[in-house]
């Protein structure tokens, strides 16, 4: 049995995987760790060779969902980096940290975005 918010989580992430277009999920695992607790790791190929991948570790604490962990990286079909979100601890000078995106080979502030919304930044390059 999973918790109902992170049931709901799932079905959201698999809604906005589906608003994809030209692509193929080569790996999609959801791993449930106990009732609230959650890891996620999906890797989707477009046609283009362009490469979606995310990883998350997501808990239910005081009845909010909290990633722990997480990264949407997406990079082009010359393994070259569109785009990064992620919460890694290791730019501690910017204003959001721990978040932050990689991008055009700067790190900027950023906050979490949901899967929907970096699906349509996705949709929006392509």
């Amino acid at each position: 049995m999973l918790h109902p918010k992170l049931d709901k989580y799932f079905e959201e992430v698999e809604q906005a995987i589906r608003n994809l277009k030209d692509c193929n999920v080569e790996y999609y695992y959801e791993e449930v760790l106990g009732y609230k607790r959650i890891n996620l790791k999906i890797r989707i190929r477009f046609e283009n060779g362009n490469l979606f991948e995310i990883s998350e570790a997501v808990i239910v604490e005081n009845n909010m969902l909290k990633h722990l962990g997480y990264s949407y990286h997406y990079q082009n079909n010359e393994n070259q980096l569109l785009f990064r979100y992620d919460n890694t601890p290791h730019h501690p000078e910017i204003e959001t940290f721990p978040h932050h995106k990689h991008i055009l080979g700067k790190i900027i502030k950023s906050q979490q975005p949901s899967i929907a919304n970096v699906v349509s930044e996705i949709t929006n390059q392509n």
